[in-house]
């Protein structure tokens, strides 16, 4: 009987096994391109979650679909097609800008595939949409802490923004400091616009020194911030100088030196404080791994991001079922992860903390958080 009994459950176990599938979700992410140092940061996050959590409950395998978009939103589209129809995806990742996002969101709409961006910002994307989500904050909340934080902690009253017209992010952004920058009191004395690209801001420098604001606001990307600082050094210009989440890696300080010296940001999390267990358990297997010290953010948001959809999955007796996946997305509350405690409503959209960061030797330093 004893013999019987064993063979039973051998085949039971094996019978689990042989039914057991791989399920491919797919990646849209800037891997090449300007953006690259953003795309390639937020992956390892997702492939490092996927790592740690390969399978779900039934035993099914995860598979990543991972396709480059460059940054081009031409590209972004062309993935998203092919993720979905060749691919046979049950639900994407990505992209990164709002952007690109916007287009990954609008293409999976219609073939009701979730979609959950993990850094993606700009307040109008989740809008009359219903497979759109995010683990990340919103640029309205994101302008507000900042012009909240300069006004009434800082005591600043005068401010020069430096907008990037070609980028939805910057625009959400800097609409979003005025009116809280205005209503706690402040005044913008000048609004510059500039475009993703250029490397020349030597008139812009100056017409900010021209302006003597008490800070600059620059919620942008890296690359233009970076430069932006260098070029305002060279002509002795030292005013305070404050970003978002666009700055939000070691590139920007690497790129911006000494000239980004005391640089405040806006960011999402911060390793040196991690808010959860997930926090710390992630902290210390990616140091096993990597042997970094350090999680960025955009890793963070990468590893929450799959992480949600994983948990949607395993909440479903299909977790093949697109439809399912999206409802169990939209129903998150009080989900531990890496970068803290997400609650997703029906919009999409999260709610979390931010914390601020100011450059320090060399080093992005932890200087507060922010709660909704």
């Amino acid at each position: 009987m004893k013999k019987l009994a064993l063979l039973a459950t051998s085949a039971a176990v094996l019978a689990t096994f042989s039914y057991a599938k791989e399920i491919n979700v797919g990646v849209v992410m800037a891997m090449s391109g300007p953006l690259a140092a953003y795309g390639q940061t937020t992956y390892e996050g997702i492939e490092f979650a996927n790592s740690l959590q390969p399978k779900l409950k039934n035993g099914d395998t995860v598979k990543l679909i991972l396709v480059d978009n460059k940054g081009d939103k031409v590209e972004t589209a062309n993935a998203t097609t092919r993720l979905i129809s060749s691919d046979k995806v049950v639900g994407i990742l990505g992209a990164l800008t709002s952007t690109n996002t916007s287009q990954v969101m609008a293409i999976a709409e219609k073939k009701s595939i979730p979609v959950i961006a993990p850094v993606a910002t700009n307040d109008k994307l989740t809008e009359n949409k219903n497979f759109a989500s995010r683990v990340c904050f919103t640029d309205s909340f994101q302008g507000a802490v900042v012009a909240n934080y300069a006004a009434k902690d800082l005591n600043l009253k005068t401010a020069v923004v430096v907008v990037d017209q070609a980028q939805v992010y910057s625009l959400g952004l800097a609409k979003a400091f005025k009116e809280s920058f205005e209503k706690a009191g402040g005044k913008i004395v000048k609004e510059i616009k500039v475009s993703s690209g250029d490397k020349d801001f030597k008139a812009v420098v100056s017409q900010i020194k021209a302006a003597n604001p008490d800070f600059l606001f620059l919620p942008m990307y890296h690359p233009e911030v970076s430069m932006i600082a260098r070029q305002a050094k060279q002509i002795g210009l030292s005013k305070p100088m404050f970003s978002t989440d666009g700055v939000a890696n070691q590139t920007f300080i690497d790129l911006g030196g000494d000239a980004v010296e005391g640089h405040m940001f806006t960011d999402f999390f911060d390793y040196g404080a991690p808010p959860t267990q997930k926090s710390k358990d992630f902290i210390a297997a990616y140091a096993q791994k990597t042997g970094k010290q350090e999680v960025n953010s955009f890793v963070a948001l990468g590893a929450d991001a799959y992480n949600v959809m994983v948990d949607a999955m395993n909440r479903c007796a299909n977790p093949e079922d697109s439809i399912c996946i999206n409802n169990a997305i939209k129903s998150t509350v009080n989900f531990e992860g890496v970068s803290g405690v997400i609650n997703l409503d029906t919009t999409g959209n999260s709610t979390r903390s931010a914390v601020i960061k100011v450059v320090t030797n060399g080093k992005a330093v932890y200087k507060s958080t922010v709660n909704p």
